[in-house]
């Protein structure tokens, strides 16, 4: 079998390391070794950060949606459930826009997400106290006895 001499391939791998390593502190940028293992060190923070910056992102639409949704009178979870009733396939990242650039436009897409959560929520309660009428009137009895409860007097 044939000498093989790396001469090269080895210069230009080292080159290439060492051009991305340049700006790094002290010996990172000079000597190989430290060099390779600051490069690589780099490149693992960098992949783990295109990760982050997904969740970081859609985080930040939630909390868009959810401040345009308290505007228009619902919480986060019943706007994207009124949304999935009605059938608007918006993801988070345009409806984060709409609620940033176009608060009408939001508005519409809240009331027919409104509407179509309270439809749905009564039609649950109608199947419910169709099941359960003892518990529905006595639900109903209940709340009516909280709302008129007074406060209790300290003892002495």
């Amino acid at each position: 079998m044939p000498r093989v001499k790396r001469g090269n391939k080895r210069k230009e791998y080292r080159k290439k390391i060492l051009k991305r390593a340049s700006g790094y502190f002290l010996t990172k940028s000079k000597l190989y070794q430290a060099a390779e293992e600051a490069v690589e060190r780099g490149l693992k923070f960098a992949y783990r950060g295109r990760r982050e910056k997904k969740r970081q992102f859609r985080a930040l639409w939630i909390v868009r949606i959810n401040a345009a949704a308290q505007l228009n009178g619902l919480s986060y979870s019943q706007l994207i459930h009124g949304l999935k009733i009605n059938g608007v396939e918006l993801d988070r990242k345009v409806l984060a826009d709409i609620a940033v650039n176009d608060p009408q436009g939001f508005a519409a897409l809240a009331l027919g997400a409104k509407d179509a959560f309270t439809a749905k929520k009564s039609e649950a309660d109608k199947v419910n106290a169709a099941n359960h009428p003892k518990r529905a009137s006595r639900d109903s009895s209940a709340h009516n006895a909280s709302s008129t409860r007074t406060a209790k007097k300290p003892a002495a």
